[in-house]
C-alpha cells in the first residue's frame, strides 16, 4: 500500500524507477549547476574587470574554501542517508532527533572551521606557492568566504535535510534566488565599486546567507518536522553516532580528493600565474562538465538509501544502472564540445592569448575524466545510499593520493608534458576509482552492510525496528 506521505516528504520507493529519479535528479541537478555559477560568476567577472593576477587569487582562494566546505558537505551526506532511511522504514521520530543532532553538530563545526583557518591562512598561502602576483586577492577572498562558513554549513545541511526527505525542487529554488543575488553583487562589487576579489567574496558570502535563511523560512512556514527551536537542537549520542559514522568517511574522503587537487594547485603554481589562471578557468569548467555525474550520484545515494530502508535493494541496483546510462548521455556530449571548442569556453573568463593557450593544454588532457565519472559517481553514490562510507573513502584515498598526484607529477613534470601531462591526472585516478568500485559492487558486499535491526523502545512508540549501518 502507498505511504502518506506529508507535504515536505516525498516517496521514492515506488513508482516507476527511472521516472523517479529524473523528477528527483532534474531539480538536483539545475541546483548544483546554479550554485556553481556562484564560483564561476566571480571568475569570470574578476577575470573580465581585474585581470589575470586578480582571477588566480580567486581560484587559489576558493581551493581552499572547498576543502573546508568539503568537510561540512561528507557529515550533511552522513545526514541525507540517515534520513533517507528512516523515512523508508517509517521512523518520524528518528528523522527530528537526526536532524536537531545534524545541525548542532555542524554549528559546533562551522565555529571551528571559521577560526582554525582564519589563524593559518596566510602560511597555507604560501605552502602551496601562491603566485606573489596573486597573494593579497588570494587572501582576501579566502579570509571573507571563511567568515561566511556558517552560511556555507547552514544552507548545505538544509539542503541534504530536504533532499533525504525526498525534496529536490525548493533547494533549486532558494537558491536560483541566491545565484542572481551574487551575480548582481559581483557586478556592483567587482565592476562599480572596483572591489576585486574582496567584492567578489563579500558577493558570495551574501547570497549564501540569503540561500539559508529562505530554507529555514520556508520549513518554518510548512509544518517541517523539525521546528527550529532552541530545545530541539542538541545531541543524541546514537543518532550522532550514525551521522559520524556515515559522515566522517564521506568528509575525509571529500577533503583527501580537495588535499590531491591542492597539490595540483601548487604544482600548477610553480609553472607562474598565467599557468595558474589557465588551471583555475578550467577547474571551473570541469566544475559544471561533472555536474550531471554529481547530481546523478547524490540523487542515487537518496533513493537507493530510501529503497534499502524499505527492503527493495532491486530498486537500489536499477536507480544505480538507470543513473549511469542518464548521466553518460549528457557527459559524452560535454566532451566532445570541449574537445572541439576549447579556446571558446576559455574566453569566457579571459582574452589573454597566453591563459588560453596554457588552459587548452590542460583542458584537452584533463577531458577524458568526463568518459569516466558517471561510473564512478553512479556506483559511488549507491554504495553511499547503503552505508558504504568506509569503501567510498579507501577508494577515493588511493584514486586521489597513490593514483592522482603521481600522475601528475610523473606525465606533468618528470616525463616534461606539462600542463598536458598534469591534465591526465584526474583520468588516471578516476581509471583507479571504477576498477575499484566494480570489483566491490560485484563482489555483493555493499548490500549485506545495512541492515535492519529490532531495537526495543526507540523512536518514543514507533515501530521499534531502527535502521542501524554495521
Amino acid at each position: 500500500m502507498a505511504q502518506i506521505m506529508p507535504k515536505l516528504e516525498t516517496n521514492l520507493v515506488e513508482g516507476h524507477v527511472g521516472k523517479k529519479l529524473i523528477k528527483f535528479a532534474l531539480p538536483f541537478l539545475l541546483s548544483n549547476l546554479i550554485q556553481s555559477l556562484y564560483s564561476i560568476a566571480d571568475m569570470i567577472i574578476v577575470g573580465q574587470f581585474n585581470g589575470t593576477a586578480a582571477m588566480s587569487g580567486v581560484n587559489i582562494g576558493s581551493q581552499i574554501t572547498l576543502l573546508v566546505t568539503n568537510l561540512v558537505l561528507g557529515l550533511s551526506v552522513g545526514g541525507t542517508v540517515l534520513i533517507a532511511q528512516y523515512l523508508g522504514a517509517g521512523k518520524r521520530q528518528a528523522i527530528k532527533e537526526t536532524i536537531g543532532t545534524l545541525f548542532t553538530a555542524l554549528g559546533v563545526l562551522a565555529v571551528i572551521m571559521t577560526v582554525v583557518p582564519l589563524a593559518i591562512k596566510e602560511p597555507l598561502l604560501r605552502l602551496i606557492q601562491t603566485p606573489q602576483e596573486s597573494f593579497a586577492d588570494a587572501n582576501s577572498y579566502f579570509m571573507i568566504t571563511t567568515l561566511g562558513t556558517i552560511f556555507i554549513f547552514g544552507y548545505n545541511a538544509l539542503s541534504a535535510v530536504m533532499r533525504g526527505m525526498g525534496d529536490s525542487k525548493n533547494p533549486l529554488i532558494f537558491v536560483s534566488i541566491a545565484c542572481i543575488v551574487n551575480v548582481f553583487g559581483d557586478l556592483l562589487l567587482v565592476a562599480v565599486f572596483h572591489m576585486g576579489a574582496a567584492g567578489a567574496a563579500i558577493a558570495t558570502v551574501f547570497s549564501q546567507a540569503i540561500s539559508m535563511f529562505l530554507c529555514v523560512i520556508y520549513l518554518k512556514k510548512n509544518n517541517f518536522v523539525f521546528d527550529f527551536r532552541l530545545k530541539s537542537f542538541g545531541f543524541h549520542p546514537e543518532r550522532l553516532k550514525m551521522i559520524l559514522k556515515i559522515g566522517i568517511p564521506t568528509s575525509i574522503q571529500n577533503t583527501l580528493v580537495s588535499v590531491s587537487f591542492l597539490f595540483l594547485t601548487a604544482l600548477v603554481n610553480t609553472l607562474g600565474v598565467t599557468a595558474s589562471a589557465a588551471v583555475g578557468a578550467v577547474a571551473k569548467l570541469n566544475g559544471f562538465a561533472i555536474l550531471p555525474a554529481i547530481a546523478m550520484s547524490s540523487s542515487i545515494s537518496a533513493m537507493s538509501a530510501q529503497n534499502l530502508g524499505a527492503g527493495e535493494i532491486g530498486r537500489a541496483k536499477k536507480t544505480m544502472g538507470i543513473g549511469m546510462l542518464i548521466s553518460m548521455s549528457m557527459s559524452v556530449v560535454i566532451f566532445a564540445l570541449v574537445q572541439l571548442f576549447p579556446e571558446f569556453c576559455l574566453k569566457l573568463f579571459d582574452n589573454d592569448a597566453a591563459m588560453i593557450a596554457s588552459g587548452v593544454q590542460y583542458l584537452r588532457s584533463f577531458s577524458f575524466d568526463y568518459l569516466l565519472v558517471p561510473f564512478q559517481f553512479s556506483m559511488m553514490g549507491l554504495f553511499i545510499g547503503s552505508g558504504h562510507t568506509t569503501f567510498t573513502l579507501l577508494n577515493s584515498a588511493v584514486a586521489s593520493l597513490l593514483a592522482r598526484i603521481p600522475a601528475c607529477y610523473i606525465f606533468g613534470i618528470t616525463l616534461g608534458y606539462g600542463l598536458s601531462g598534469i591534465g591526465l591526472g584526474a583520468p588516471v585516478a578516476t581509471a583507479v576509482g571504477v576498477t575499484l568500485s566494480l570489483i566491490f559492487y560485484l563482489s555483493g558486499r555493499w548490500k549485506k552492510m545495512t541492515i535492519i535491526h529490532k531495537i526495543n523502545g526507540d523512536n518514543h512508540g514507533e515501530d521499534s525496528s531502527n535502521l542501524l549501518i554495521s
